[in-house]
């Protein structure tokens, strides 16, 4: 299996627009983002039926455009395709690298989220082109994967495999510096910027400490 394609970004942005009174302030928050720098947008709205889906995906396709960022749909393969994104992230529950290879081809670069070294090694081995590693730090959105893996997996997970390592769980501006320092690429976030008083300022803050 191949992968590892080119991976031009370091902030990867993940949508939650529960945080939000609308689907359209959502757009609108993610617009701001884009403004500060962000390159990378995963939509990930897993309660929404696929219309409703189809229809934001192509909304935030527009406007991801519009920056020259990649789109990345969470899941759906398949509505990646039809919106003609960049590529699709998929959770431990959902298709498998190879499944949307067999699919997809090439079309699509592919995100793995990973909670492990042991998923991380999987998630290259597999074909991937980069992982998400965490939780990191405790925090809300992601209690449900259990305790936090602390900075010693990222080190070892960067260690053990070549992907881009992107850490996310609890990530804020000041903690960037410790998980670079430990060999994460980058960073994956949600409400430490689209949560933020000021979107776009805290986006560039955010992207000069990962400059």
């Amino acid at each position: 299996m191949t992968g590892n394609r080119s991976i031009d970004f370091r902030l990867y942005l993940i949508t939650d627009r529960k945080l939000f009174e609308s689907s359209q302030k959502m757009l609108i928050s993610v617009e701001k983002a884009l403004e500060g720098g962000v390159r990378a947008v995963q939509l990930r709205e897993k309660d929404l039926g696929v219309r409703e889906l189809i229809d934001l995906a192509l909304r935030m396709r527009e406007l991801t455009r519009e920056f020259d960022a990649r789109l990345f749909i969470n899941d759906r393969s398949d509505v990646a395709l039809a919106v003609d994104a960049d590529g699709v992230h998929l959770g431990a529950d959902c298709l498998s690298v190879q499944a949307v290879r067999k699919a997809c081809g090439s079309r699509l670069m592919t995100g793995v989220s990973t909670h492990s070294v042991e998923d991380a090694v999987k998630a290259q081995k597999d074909g991937a082109d980069f992982i998400t590693l965490g939780p990191v730090y405790e925090t809300p959105s992601k209690m449900l994967y259990g305790n936090p893996v602390g900075l010693q997996v990222i080190k070892e997970a960067s260690e053990a495999q070549s992907l881009p390592v992107f850490a996310i769980g609890g990530m804020t501006a000041g903690r960037i510096e410790e998980v670079l320092g430990q060999g994460a690429s980058g960073i994956a976030l949600i409400s430490a910027i689209l949560g933020a008083n000021d979107i776009k300022k805290t986006t560039e803050e955010f992207m000069r400490k990962l400059s």
